[in-house]
């Protein structure tokens, strides 16, 4: 049966439209105290980032939450690996983030994590979303284990100061300036407060959230406004996060958006050439650039692939000793300090290779030559694309036109209306080629 709640990454959809409402937020409380905590007497951790309707959908988890017996924490406006963060160091019996991420403010989502900060399974969100659909038929809390909900206070701080830690004792970045752009996001205190720790010479846009701003000219989605900054303060490099901070951007001296695949190598030479990197590589997605492979191969290194979702690179990390991996659209989760994408701890291992090295920011962050790539998005009404003949016609003859020359990835969106179509070749003719009978099929069909 087709998934009603959950998309790619947790649910996530338009404030005050199935699924996103708060009668969804109540039945995923019940139904996940059902599931994590069926005794009931335990905590579980409740962040958000700036949107409007983000103390509503809290509100309706602490309801169903506290009916159940479970003790709702509220952590405030935190970044999402804060949620995961907290929840592993606190011994709750889950963590949820209210988060649309990158979305727009008229957007919200929930975001769940293990005792252990991990993101579930499909498996898992299957057995939730079951539960979901009968959560106002079962039993209750007995009036005298009704909880009562609490605040946690000084959870970013907390949160940072892990963050902090591993750039290591005496390090700063005191000769660096830099320009962070925090989305007006859920990182507009966390990040900033990073920062200024380590001495930073800081520029910081996109720290006023009003509850309608996050993401809204601003951040890892719109990184104009952090060019022009960048250039402007004369600055050796811009950071920007998207809305709940789980990822980044990076924009060099130059004022050019640095791919994330790029960021990805930069991390993984520094971890290894310190004896730090584990499992002999890392781990990507099928989105990433070859040249990426190539790179680690001349490192002795490997490079594994898992499909899109930064979740299913962390279960391949988990499940065969990596400690890095991530995704090409910035999601990189270092697992010896995080268990999911995090923007800010990427960013301070890049920032640190930035401060030792002395180089300008575009010669660090260059450390291999890309295939040529490329990627179409192509939005669409009504039934998939992808199950019309002519598309699997076109999708096979692309894949036969690049051999091994080249690769092909397509896809549908798990949080919008679009099927994503990316040719990848040695050969940009080629690629080009690839990607135009493909796009042009699915389009036909859209």
């Amino acid at each position: 049966m087709a998934r009603q709640y959950f998309g790619t990454d947790g649910i996530r959809g338009r404030i005050n439209r199935r699924p996103m409402t708060v009668e969804t937020a109540m039945r995923l409380a019940i139904a996940a105290a059902r599931t994590f905590a069926p005794e009931g007497g335990r905590e579980v951790i409740i962040g958000r980032d700036t949107r409007r309707s983000g103390e509503m959908i809290e509100g309706a988890l602490v309801a169903g939450l506290a009916s159940m017996g479970l003790t709702p924490v509220r952590v405030g406006v935190v970044p999402t690996p804060a949620v995961a963060l907290l929840a592993r160091e606190t011994g709750a019996a889950f963590g949820i983030m209210v988060t649309a991420s990158h979305n727009k403010y008229e957007d919200n989502g929930l975001k769940l994590f293990s005792p252990d900060g991990i993101k579930f399974t499909d498996e898992v969100e299957e057995t939730l979303e079951a539960a979901m659909f009968d959560a106002f038929e079962g039993a209750y809390a007995v009036p005298e284990a009704v909880a009562v909900p609490r605040e946690m206070t000084g959870a970013a701080s907390r949160y940072v100061s892990r963050c902090v830690e591993t750039v290591g004792k005496g390090q700063n970045f005191s000769k660096l300036r830099i320009v962070l752009d925090c989305a007006n996001g859920a990182a507009f205190k966390a990040g900033p407060e990073a920062l200024k720790l380590l001495g930073a010479q800081l520029t910081v846009i996109g720290d006023t959230p009003d509850g309608v701003n996050i993401n809204a000219g601003v951040g890892s989605t719109a990184t104009g406004a952090l060019k022009a900054a960048v250039l402007d303060a004369g600055a050796d490099i811009g950071i920007a996060f998207d809305g709940d901070a789980d990822r980044l951007i990076v924009v060099d001296e130059l004022g050019q958006e640095v791919d994330g695949d790029q960021v990805m190598g930069v991390i993984a030479g520094d971890l290894h050439r310190a004896g730090r990197l584990k499992g002999g590589g890392m781990v990507a997605t099928v989105m990433s650039n070859m040249g990426l492979g190539e790179y680690l191969n001349g490192l002795g290194l490997t490079l594994a692939r898992t499909k899109v979702g930064d979740r299913y690179v962390a279960e391949h990390m988990r499940a065969h000793g990596f400690n890095l991996g991530g995704e090409q659209s910035g999601h990189i989760i270092l697992s010896d300090v995080s268990t999911t994408g995090d923007g800010l701890l990427a960013a301070l291992q890049v920032l640190n290779v930035l401060a030792q090295s002395g180089e300008k920011a575009s010669a660090v962050t260059s450390v291999f030559t890309p295939a040529p790539q490329k990627l179409v998005n192509v939005r669409y009404s009504g039934a998939n694309p992808l199950e019309a003949a002519p598309v699997k016609e076109a999708m096979a003859k692309a894949e036969e036109l690049l051999g091994e020359a080249g690769r092909l990835v397509v896809r549908k969106s798990g949080t919008e209306p679009l099927i994503r179509v990316m040719a990848e070749a040695l050969d940009e003719d080629l690629m080009h080629r690839a990607l135009a009978l493909v796009a042009g099929a699915v389009e036909a069909e859209a």
